[in-house]
């Protein structure tokens, strides 16, 4: 690769970063800065970026102490009022113990504000996205099977019938429900499957499937095996594609076969063509055969011959270049939003869920969650604004779980604190805290050697560059 569009391609990359990732974090503790000036709460420190000592800081007119600090992870507002942490944010300045005590009122408000302004700032996002549209790929817009694969392979190398043949699946069927939660997009199918908890009395994955063939509707029991790199539930199905050839390379058998540009491939031999993964699997398994090939040209079907493929390693490579596909969405920013905060939530959920296979290696951490930025930083802005949709919604949900350090166990102690008529102790709390600290940036370090894992198999070609299901936010304060 040349050297100047390789650091254009990761300047951009590293900016988007900058702008949306560390913005996400920024417009979170601005939500505590701005509802805390507004509330009349003292505010001792703005670490715009990081925890623990600072690198360099400067003191505001307003009096507020800005920052940045060394350990890159997250940023905090110190509101020395509303909660002690001088065990992770530093002493305060000033003396605060002469200040009155915040009501409980000003105090929820301050710690939900930043849950709320990520939330506000996804809504903004996902309006843009609204009016200028999302690309995706028009064949994951529903759940149609285009391929039922008869086997597959376990991550020991064990090779299995699959749940989706095993259960009678066809293609041409489309999944309208799994475990009884309702399926629109084959996305959405794929994260209800991988975050499911369905068990048999021996303790194998079970999913219950809501099939429509047809004018029927069918209900199917299908058993999940773990597989891929990540030990996945996976059933053995590929979307319904309709493979539209967008190239035809010269001299390639595919040239020398008849097959043009625009054509829609519906057949090869006696097997109709509803996805890739047909018309490779076909394609491999008479490679020292001609394949009769019926594509649809001009609204008429038009039959070719593909000659016999003696290389049984190259049976697939017929010189063809097929359309992608893609369409713009417009979803709703409410749907975008809140789509999002289900799938969030389920994904948490099946973290402390027991008979779920997901599990904190699943998870993405700061170093995973840059890498993504960077796959979509150089695919298209778009795919940036739609992640950090994705990291706002889960910053906002992760941070308001009731855990102290995090907002939600700050507004817990503040609850237990009304209801017992005075505060906690606040040695109680600062042990709690600097517990919960420790095993955070532990987490942080165990998440973060499984991306690193991750882009070592992605650079190495073994598994492709994909999306977590659900990152796992920098913690905030």
């Amino acid at each position: 690769m040349d050297l100047i569009p390789l650091l254009t391609s990761s300047a951009w990359s590293v900016l988007m970063i900058a702008v949306f990732f560390g913005g996400s974090i920024f417009v979170h503790e601005f939500g505590h800065f701005w509802v805390a000036k507004k509330r009349g709460v003292k505010v001792e420190r703005f670490s715009f970026f990081g925890l623990g000592p600072p690198i360099f800081k400067w003191r505001g007119k307003d009096g507020v102490e800005y920052c940045v600090c060394w350990i890159p992870i997250g940023a905090y507002v110190a509101l020395p009022q509303l909660a002690d942490m001088r065990g992770i944010e530093g002493e305060a300045s000033a003396d605060t113990a002469g200040l009155p005590s915040p009501n409980y009122t000003t105090r929820m408000l301050v710690f939900v504000a930043g849950a709320a302004m990520n939330i506000l700032f996804a809504f903004t996002l996902a309006t843009v996205l609204w009016q200028v549209g999302l690309p995706a790929n028009a064949d994951t817009q529903r759940a149609k099977i285009g391929h039922v694969a008869p086997t597959l392979t376990l991550p020991d190398g064990r090779i299995v019938p699959s749940p989706a043949a095993e259960a009678g699946l066809r293609p041409g069927d489309t999944i309208a429900a799994i475990d009884d939660q309702p399926v629109a997009t084959w996305d959405e199918m794929r994260q209800i499957l991988f975050t499911g908890d369905g068990r048999t009395a021996d303790g194998r994955p079970q999913t219950r499937l809501t099939i429509r063939r047809g004018e029927e509707t069918l209900i199917l029991a299908a058993k999940p095996i773990l597989a891929g790199e990540e030990r996945m539930r996976m059933l053995g199905v590929s979307p319904y594609q309709e493979l539209k050839i967008a190239e035809v390379s010269p001299d390639s058998l595919g040239a020398k076969a008849g097959l043009q540009v625009g054509d829609l491939v519906r057949r090869i031999d006696d097997t109709d063509i509803t996805s890739f993964a047909t018309y490779a699997a076909v394609l491999e398994a008479r490679p020292d055969a001609a394949s009769k090939l019926v594509v649809e040209r001009a609204g008429a079907d038009v039959t070719l011959t593909i000659p016999p493929r003696p290389d049984a390693a190259r049976a697939t490579e017929l010189g063809l270049g097929f359309d992608p596909g893609l369409v713009l969405i417009h979803p709703t920013p409410w749907k975008q939003v809140s789509d999002t905060a289900r799938m969030t939530a389920r994904t948490f959920w099946s973290l402390v869920n027991r008979d779920s296979d997901i599990g904190i290696s699943k998870l993405s951490g700061p170093i995973g969650i840059a890498r993504v930025f960077h796959i979509t930083a150089q695919a298209d802005i778009r795919y940036v604004l739609w992640f950090t949709i994705l990291v706002n919604v889960n910053l906002a949900i992760f941070n308001l779980l009731p855990l102290p350090v995090l907002d939600g166990g700050h507004m817990l102690f503040a609850t237990i604190g009304r209801l017992r008529g005075r505060a906690l102790p606040a040695t109680f709390i600062q042990n709690v805290q600097g517990a919960f600290v420790v095993a955070l940036l532990s987490m942080m370090l165990y998440v973060s050697f499984f991306d690193i894992r991750r882009i070592a198999r992605s650079s190495q070609g073994n598994s492709p560059a994909a999306a977590p299901a659900a990152p796992a936010p920098a913690p905030e304060k």
